[in-house]
């Protein structure tokens, strides 16, 4: 994703990861909330004031998730390559316990064949990148998950919703398999939702305004639903059980999403 000066503003000021608690009673059981971790790009990060109102879905997550926090390490522009050369997956590693997760979502950036500090090769380098993310969290007794990168909003002259990330969709469910590491298909399930809502009800759902036409990142509404799509599929792969889910059919306002200042 080529990058507004807006957002690199906002990746600039937003070096500290915000941390969300879920509703639920694990304070009151005294057992310690365990912490979903979520490495990946814009379209999951945490957006602050000045972003308003862009949305990343992990900022939406917590409304469906019960004694579970949300710690969004995710970042504008970062690839899996660029994430790690940073040290942010460092910083992943020296926090995270055993029983938590790190559900990792990248590709957007990956793609970047303009740029050797992010681009990754869907077959080789990418998988190499995503290997040390999966090995980094088993060694802590953690738990790895991956997720296909969730599309853009891009149609066909006939209303035909169509892919836009090439092979890596693809790369990372063969090394999910290979590696045995669950897979969330946001790819997949986000293209046959921009398609059921078609070409115009989706603008409802990206970061559109009376300045700018953004067809990535979201608006509340398209951060709800993607991460609606995150939750559910948690749930089908058993990664959660139900009863660390809640809201899963339920409506959530766009008042519920909230972008707090930067640190200073």
């Amino acid at each position: 994703m080529s990058l507004s000066r807006r957002q690199v503003t906002a990746a600039a000021v937003a070096a500290v990861p915000l941390t969300f608690a879920a509703t639920g009673n694990a304070q009151a059981t005294g057992r310690r909330s365990r912490t979903l971790y979520i490495a990946g790009d814009s379209t999951a990060a945490q957006k602050y004031t000045s972003n308003a109102p862009e949305t990343g879905w992990g900022m939406a997550l917590p409304f469906f998730l019960k004694n579970w926090t949300v710690a969004n390490h995710a970042q504008n522009g970062r690839s899996s390559k660029s994430f790690v050369d940073e040290g942010r997956l460092k910083a992943i590693l020296s926090a995270i316990q055993p029983g938590d997760l790190l559900v990792i979502q990248f590709g957007h950036n990956d793609e970047k064949s303009e740029d050797p500090a992010r681009y990754t090769q869907p077959w080789s380098t990418y998988q190499d990148y995503l290997r040390m993310y999966i090995d980094g969290a088993r060694a802590r007794g953690a738990r790895p998950v991956l997720a296909t990168s969730v599309e853009r909003r891009k149609f066909d002259t006939a209303g035909k919703a169509l892919p836009s990330h090439g092979e890596y969709p693809a790369a990372m469910k063969a090394l999910a398999q290979q590696e045995r590491v669950p897979l969330l298909d946001i790819q997949a399930l986000s293209i046959a939702l921009w398609q059921r809502l078609g070409v115009e009800e989706t603008k409802k759902y990206f970061n559109w305004t009376s300045t700018e036409q953004d067809n990535t990142h979201f608006n509340p509404p398209g951060a709800i639903a993607v991460a609606r799509l995150v939750a559910r599929e948690l749930l089908r792969t058993r990664v959660l059980a139900p009863s660390d889910l809640h809201r899963l059919d339920a409506s959530i306002p766009a008042s519920w999403i909230t972008w707090p200042r930067p640190a200073a």
